[in-house]
């Protein structure tokens, strides 16, 4: 198995939950398209980052079935663990900033992969609902407390690469953020914590917290 970091992404103020993610620092060691996909269905994260450039920032995504221009938690993760200045992903610069505990990324919501946003009435009915079969990737969301930005949502990707349902979801947070503009405070999954907030160059920040689950 290549040595690769496992962080987690998006956790809440105490270190828990947040969404898996492998990170290949040494992407150079496997070049090729197609390695990179297989490596990635492998270790079965939602998922892989493969570092390119340190230095630069330079990255490349995948998820278990697909090669990514840009996802959110990745970009999160990636920034955390390089702390660079920003990242280059194949969408385009990805700005990154710091701010004590929270790890912030900036990128245009149009780099986003394209997502069903479904509003639902209430949190109860998030909780309650039950992965729907692939064939379409799902966001679902209500208000806990709309006037203070509270969101809860689930996130049901719908490739049948045995991702049933992300944890913590940084694209469809950039979206939602971007179709609601204005600042969000998102729960998602088992109590994962997304924070968004668009910024006045037409960019949506969306930040978190990482914390390392260490080498495999």
């Amino acid at each position: 198995m290549t040595d690769h970091d496992v962080l987690r992404v998006f956790c809440d103020p105490q270190g828990r939950h947040g969404n898996e993610l492998g990170v290949v620092r040494d992407g150079t060691s496997i070049p090729a398209p197609d390695d990179r996909l297989a490596l990635a269905r492998t270790l079965g994260y939602s998922e892989t980052v493969f570092v390119d450039d340190p230095a630069d920032g330079v990255i490349d995504i995948y998820t278990p079935s697909l090669r990514l221009p840009f996802a959110g938690h990745p970009c999160v993760g990636a920034a955390w663990l390089l702390r660079t200045p920003q990242l280059v992903t194949a969408a385009g610069v990805v700005r990154t900033r710091f701010d004590g505990d929270v790890t912030w990324i900036e990128a245009r919501p149009e780099w986003a992969p394209p997502r069903t946003l479904r509003q639902y009435a209430s949190p109860a009915e998030v909780d309650a609902l039950e992965v729907p079969p692939p064939g379409e990737w799902i966001y679902v969301w209500a208000w806990q407390d709309e006037p203070s930005g509270l969101v809860r949502a689930r996130a049901f990707p719908g490739r049948g690469d045995g991702i049933d349902e992300d944890e913590a979801t940084g694209a469809a947070a950039l979206l939602l953020t971007g179709r609601l503009a204005r600042p969000l405070h998102i729960t998602q999954g088992l109590g994962s914590q997304i924070v968004t907030a668009p910024t006045p160059d037409g960019l949506i920040a969306i930040g978190g917290r990482v914390r390392h689950g260490g080498s495999r």
